[in-house]
């Protein structure tokens, strides 16, 4: 005989006998905390304030190129290698600056006990305070330039106890992070500030999205968005304020969670935004959804057969879809065989 329903109850009365018949397979409900919205392209970026550029801080010849695209490097550590005939004199002029500061020293220590013994005038001792303060302003002012050049303390402290002279300029790494791009060639003869390295500090990266117009009064600050494929998440921070004139976008920006290893700066991606579901969202899969007259249905297993219970589907998340309804939350329906179910709900089945 048939399995019969109740139309009361919306009870389906069926065996397990039958169950096995039909193939029928059950699973518990899966809670669902977010709803898909839309898909989105967007953009692999890191923050502007993680990301500098790496000049050169003087004419000269590139000798040595130390590291290359993808390298990590460290704050400091050498990058390039140049001769810088400009080099040479600045710190000719350091060296002349040093000296005139260690001569001015001594006259001033001199005219200091002159002074003590009344030998010269105050106006005089004064004057040579002046003379003094000028040259050490002037050799502090070599100093920066040196250290503007690239030289480091240490060897600038070096070249003032060796007083020898030296063209090689190192171009040393302002940060922690990885080279994203490498402007200069063995060989290249570059001008004052010319682009030698990119380098990022890709402990923060974002997602730069573009959001049709349309759709952008569905989308809010704090929304998640999913990587596809993948299991890489973001939480979008911004929302811009301006529509792309070419393809009518508007600009979200998301922080990826976390240090990600599959992203690279630069990868386009497609991503899946998300909002927090409803509360009592469970996830599952599309087939053990039913449709009659508009509504939908899932079947709750019961010590009778199953249930016939009516669902609200609020989104689509691939092979799954969102749903919510009278569940508590401890059920299990069936996630095949949905169809023969249905059959026997509407009296359609026949007996197995």
């Amino acid at each position: 005989m048939a399995a019969a329903v109740s139309a009361q109850d919306a009870q389906i009365r069926i065996s397990q006998q039958q169950i096995e018949n039909l193939d029928i397979k059950i699973a518990a409900l899966v809670p669902s905390s977010t709803v898909p919205l839309f898909y989105a392209p967007g953009k692999v970026v890191t923050p502007a304030d993680r990301e500098v550029l790496v000049s050169s801080s003087q004419p000269g010849l590139v000798t040595r190129l130390a590291a290359n695209v993808g390298d990590t490097v460290h704050k400091g550590q050498v990058l390039a290698q140049l001769r810088s005939p400009e080099l040479v004199g600045l710190q000719q002029a350091f060296l002349t600056a040093a000296s005139e500061l260690h001569l001015s020293g001594l006259e001033r220590s001199r005219d200091q006990k002159l002074l003590q013994e009344g030998v010269i005038a105050e106006r005089r001792w004064q004057e040579t305070q002046t003379q003094h303060s000028a040259k050490a302003a002037r050799a502090d002012e070599a100093r920066q330039l040196l250290l503007l050049a690239g030289m480091s303390a240490a060897e600038i402290q070096t070249l003032a106890q060796s007083r020898k002279l030296g063209d090689s300029l190192q171009i040393r790494a302002p940060i922690d992070g990885v080279v994203l791009e490498r402007m200069a060639n063995l060989g290249a003869r570059l001008d004052i500030q010319a682009p030698m390295y990119r380098i990022a500090d890709l402990a923060e990266l974002w997602l730069e999205i573009s959001i049709p117009q349309e759709r952008l009064s569905s989308v809010k600050l704090g929304d998640r968005v999913r990587l596809e494929p993948g299991d890489i998440s973001a939480t979008i921070s911004l929302l811009g304020q301006s529509v792309n004139a070419d393809n009518q976008t508007v600009l979200a920006r998301a922080v990826v969670d976390g240090k990600p290893q599959g992203l690279r700066v630069g990868q386009n991606v497609n991503v899946q935004i998300l909002q927090p579901g409803v509360p009592g969202g469970f996830s599952v899969p599309n087939s053990a959804l039913s449709q009659n007259d508009g509504r939908s249905y899932v079947f709750v297993r019961n010590a009778d057969g199953f249930a016939v219970t009516e669902v609200t589907v609020n989104g689509k998340q691939g092979s799954d879809s969102l749903i919510s309804g009278a569940l508590a939350g401890n059920e299990q329906i069936a996630v095949k065989g949905a169809v023969a179910l249905k059959a026997n709900w509407l009296g359609l089945g026949s007996d197995e």
